[in-house]
């Protein structure tokens, strides 16, 4: 396993930097899609919620192999070209935002309701309580379970090689293809996926020990 990873540096680590690009590329806009999402779940108006929770539905209860494909081969049917990597993006993002959206969702329950009124009789609006008072609260109590979507999106990340994007996971079919080393090269991959997820991890510890002593000090 170890000369595999020194004989193929170069390849695991560009398939490395695109399994990262398409990943982080798909949590940052799935997080705008998925506060977006939260709201409109949460809206007193079943107008907006209805479509809200279809699409929730959808995302959700759905492989996200079929996904991938469908986003893949719908846009260029409905006359949108766009890269493989950007379908990937693309689908991954749609995904990850239900089950983001309902990460917020709970943390949002959480979030007294007296806070909400209190804002609302200084005469703040709503988009202002929802920048300055609920989102905080949310991302901070919603830390662990946002960095496991994160983890989970990284791995998910491998299935994108059904497209052609070459990731990771796809760089390893092919060093395979011409080592004819499949145990080694696949234990290596996995090293790969296991110390990116480990940094993660310890990067979301810090961070909500972080915010603990900021709450503390507070």
């Amino acid at each position: 396993m170890i000369d595999i990873l020194i004989g193929h540096y170069g390849v695991f680590a560009q398939g490395l930097m695109t399994t990262l690009i398409v990943s982080l590329s798909a949590i940052g806009v799935g997080l705008v899609l998925g506060v977006t999402l939260t709201f409109g779940l949460t809206s007193q108006y079943r107008i907006i919620r209805w479509p809200c929770g279809l699409y929730r539905s959808f995302w959700r209860g759905t492989p996200i192999l079929l996904q991938l494909l469908l986003v893949y081969y719908l846009l260029p049917d409905i006359g949108i070209e766009v890269a493989p990597i950007t379908a990937a993006i693309l689908a991954l993002s749609l995904n990850t935002a239900a089950f983001q959206a309902e990460i917020f969702r709970s943390g949002l329950a959480h979030v007294p309701a007296g806070q909400v009124e209190a804002a609302r009789m200084v005469g703040m609006g709503m988009w202002t309580i929802r920048r300055r008072i609920l989102m905080p609260q949310v991302f901070r109590l919603t830390l662990p379970p946002l960095t496991n979507e994160v983890i989970t999106i990284l791995k998910n990340s491998s299935l994108v090689s059904v497209i052609a994007v070459t990731e990771l996971m796809r760089v390893s079919d092919q060093i395979v293809s011409r080592t004819f080393q499949p145990l080694e090269t696949y234990l290596a991959a996995a090293v790969i996926y296991l110390s990116v997820n480990l940094v993660l991890a310890r990067i979301s510890a810090l961070l909500e020990r972080r915010m603990r002593g900021g709450l503390a000090a507070d």
